[in-house]
């Protein structure tokens, strides 16, 4: 199954910030930077991870943003299934109209139930135990950061 971009892009800004030290606050620019994304793209991310408040923000001149407490101990499956915006698996609707199928269709609770294995199977992926050294030590050095910090 794949993820949508906005779901992408929200799951690895949270593995930056899951791999600096507790507190230490990056620029929305530098996690851009780090993950290869658009800033346009990464703000949004930001937002919607805030409003779920798995990220904290201190605005100002020094500001930024880290993992919150809650973000940390998150898993990726609780976090998909937020970030999911389709209603329907199978794209039953179209301009069109309702797939002439659509009553008493087994493929679309069918697909309901693979999205939501897809998910119960990512439950017990911890997003603060995704992270590991040797796979941050070059994003910290593209975004100005030491290793180890």
């Amino acid at each position: 199954m794949k993820i949508n971009a906005f779901a992408d892009v929200s799951l690895r800004a949270l593995m930056v910030l899951a791999a600096v030290p507790d507190g230490t606050l990056l620029t929305t620019q530098s996690i851009a930077d780090s993950v290869g994304t658009p800033y346009n793209h990464v703000s949004k991310a930001m937002a919607k991870l805030r409003s779920m408040g798995l990220i904290e923000v201190v605005r100002g001149r020094s500001g930024g943003s880290r993992l919150s407490h809650a973000g940390r101990i998150a898993t990726v499956g609780q976090i998909l299934r937020q970030l999911d915006s389709r209603t329907d698996p199978a794209d039953c609707v179209s301009p069109a109209g309702n797939c002439p199928l659509i009553n008493e269709c087994r493929l679309r609770g069918a697909l309901a139930r693979a999205r939501e294995a897809f998910y119960a199977e990512l439950d017990s992926v911890v997003i603060g135990d995704l992270p590991q050294a040797r796979q941050m030590a070059p994003v910290f050095q593209m975004i100005g950061l030491r290793a180890g910090l």
